[in-house]
């Protein structure tokens, strides 16, 4: 069995339990609770806070977790990244008052700076030959200069609406980061396994997003044409039909790219195109 520590609220929260039942492992959250254990997959799941997750992975009382990396490399911890899984992204900067005179690093020089991520801030500041004060805070990072209490600000920035809400500028992005699958370095060749299953899923998942599954049909005499237009993993599906003049193609295609790609199909002798969702791509 294996044990995944998941953030407990929050829209991570809710990123992380929906890949989790789209890769088959189900929780029903109706039944809230610390621990729960998941059906479809050999697993339960444990809620923790976020800044908790790479510690209870670390010592073993979870032995994997999903977790943004902001938090892992602020704790440090003794884990493995094992997967990086596209959402949750966000990056953490250095932020001034917008009346500020910015030139550079140098600026942080004997500045008091306010953040919930000392460790990550210490470490770049003495990367960089930066003496300044860092003061830790836990919440609300954003009102410190304003509030008197600091000159500069270290915090998560996503639109970046919340810095100019309260007149701060972002001047130094430092970290980047999204959610992560996390191991415990000693977890057992079994439970790796299980993981590694896991993580194919969450893969298949993942190839899914953004892609469309396109069937049509076409003239044998345009195919390869339309074979030219077409971007496959592999190569286009080619199956004849009853009609032996014509022929049906299938291939994934790009979202984005679908209209332009159906209106060039079509000027050259397209019929019958069928779109369809693709939920996951198993390569």
């Amino acid at each position: 069995m294996l044990r995944i520590a998941v953030q407990a609220k929050g829209r991570l929260n809710e990123q992380s339990m929906e890949l989790l039942n789209a890769a088959g492992v189900s929780v029903n959250m109706e039944k809230r609770k610390f621990l729960m254990r998941a059906e479809g997959f050999p697993a339960e799941i444990i809620l923790l806070r976020d800044d908790d997750i790479p510690q209870t992975v670390a010592l073993g009382a979870a032995d994997i977790g999903i977790v943004g990396y902001n938090e892992v490399a602020e704790k440090d911890m003794d884990v493995n990244v094992l997967q990086k899984l596209g959402f949750g992204g966000c990056r953490i900067s250095l932020a001034v008052p917008k009346t500020a005179n910015y030139t550079g690093l140098d600026y942080f020089n004997g500045k008091r700076v306010a953040t919930s991520y000392p460790e990550i801030l210490r470490k770049f500041f003495a990367d960089n030959n930066i003496d300044a004060e860092i003061h830790t805070i836990t919440g609300s990072v954003e009102i410190a200069p304003a509030a008197g209490l600091a000159d500069a600000i270290f915090d998560i920035v996503s639109s970046g609406g919340t810095l100019v809400s309260n007149g701060l500028v972002e001047v130094e992005k430092v970290l980047f980061s999204e959610a992560v699958l996390i191991g415990n370095p000693d977890i057992s060749e079994e439970k790796m396994a299980l993981a590694r299953q896991l993580m194919s899923r969450f893969e298949a998942v993942r190839n899914g997003i953004g892609k469309k599954y396109l069937l049509l049909n076409i003239p044998v005499s345009a195919l390869d044409e339309a074979i030219s237009l077409l971007p496959a993993m592999r190569s286009p599906t080619v199956i004849p039909l009853a009609n032996s003049e014509w022929c049906s193609l299938q291939t994934v295609v790009d979202e984005k790219n679908l209209w332009n790609l159906i209106e060039s199909l079509k000027s050259i002798g397209a019929e019958g195109i069928l779109v369809l969702s693709l939920d996951k791509i198993v390569l």
